[in-house]
């Protein structure tokens, strides 16, 4: 018989200081467009009523480990942030509510969290590790799809590089906008190796729903020709560590000067095998992704407040959706947000401006249960 409440406690003590320490080093902006900070505490307070039955019903379709090995090839968002997000938000969730006097210390709430959480990230990491917090990298493309992507990279000249960087400037501004102010859109992995170069490493980087996905709001990019890209960029002479945000830190940190290899795929196709796309498509690439933005960003700009935070929150809150639909159930779960947060609790979360401090407080990040 498993000790719920002391199993929560293990992972509550586990996530409480790395949560802590990501969110001190995370850049706090508020969008001057976009109430960030309003749409996160809705979402977040979401997770906590709404998840456990949620994971519940994903863990009986298919088993959290089965569901975190799928996340080993590119296309399917599970990925470090998405899984970092799960039991993240959700306790985040439990200490706004607990702030409000609500009481929030089931275990047999709190445990089929974390605990799908756990097992889902171990098996996608599959080093024997729960986080890049533990080693500071995130290999979970390890070995025959690293492999196949590094194969498929090819050596570029200056005026390639100029255009990739174009490219990854403009799809990674873009998907800040579409996934609502958040940089989950693009999500890194690495350090691989490059075997015979010893001094080169390849970063993967993965760009998810870039063309017309669940966003409702993104029916202006319907005409972006790509949903999900992966680019497999050979570094030579840089040293990158990735955080559980899926964002790398490099040194250099102009670390594309030093790209000498490239490759470019998406996983559009049905099964989502790697199909390489030609670097001779980049500019029209880049050219519909544009015109996505400039439309998506008018259609914001034109939003209600309400609106702006039922789009932001959907997009927190349906984190645990690429686990769902791993499990072949995400079109049977309500993904309706906000549905469960009191009414005059998400009149007053509503209106929270943010600012550029982010107050820790006292004490533990995340309170153990009592």
């Amino acid at each position: 018989m498993v000790d719920r409440k002391a199993e929560s406690n293990r992972l509550i003590a586990y996530h409480a200081p790395i949560a802590r320490a990501l969110s001190s080093e995370r850049t706090s902006l508020e969008s001057k467009l976009i109430p960030v900070s309003a749409y996160v505490i809705v979402a977040c307070i979401e997770t906590w009523y709404r998840y456990p039955e949620m994971v519940r019903a994903i863990e009986a379709a298919m088993p959290a480990e089965e569901i975190g090995l799928t996340g080993r090839r590119p296309g399917t968002r599970i990925n470090t942030v998405h899984l970092w997000g799960v039991p993240n938000f959700f306790l985040l969730g439990r200490k706004v509510v607990a702030s409000m006097g609500t009481p929030a210390d089931d275990p047999d709430v709190i445990y089929p969290v974390v605990d799908f959480w756990e097992r889902a990230s171990r098996a996608f990491r599959g080093d024997g590790t729960m986080q890049a917090w533990d080693t500071n990298d995130a290999r979970p493309y390890a070995g025959a799809v690293a492999e196949e992507l590094l194969a498929g990279t090819v050596a570029i000249d200056d005026a390639q590089r100029a255009a990739i960087k174009k490219l990854n400037a403009t799809l990674v501004g873009y998907l800040f906008l579409m996934w609502f102010d958040t940089r989950s859109g693009a999500q890194d992995t690495g350090p691989y190796p490059v075997p015979g170069h010893d001094g080169q490493v390849m970063l993967v980087r993965d760009f998810a729903q870039l063309s017309k996905s669940d966003y409702w709001w993104s029916d202006v990019a319907a005409d972006v020709p790509y949903s999900n890209l992966t680019a497999a960029l050979v570094l030579d002479d840089v040293k990158f560590r990735v955080t559980d945000f899926g964002t790398s830190y490099t040194t250099p940190e102009d670390y594309l000067d030093r790209l000498v290899r490239f490759g470019l795929y998406t996983t559009d196709e049905p099964g989502g095998p790697l199909k390489p796309v030609p670097l001779d498509e980049i500019d029209a690439i880049v050219g519909a992704v544009r015109k996505a933005q400039s439309a998506h960003y008018r259609n914001i700009a034109a939003m209600d407040r309400n609106e702006k935070i039922r789009c932001g929150a959907y997009v927190y809150f349906s984190f645990l959706r690429p686990f769902a639909l791993a499990a072949g159930i995400a079109d049977d779960l309500d993904w309706t947000v906000p549905r469960d947060i009191p009414g005059p609790l998400y009149d007053l979360i509503s209106q929270i401006e943010g600012d550029n401090t982010t107050d820790m407080g006292e004490g533990p990040y995340y309170d153990l249960i009592p």
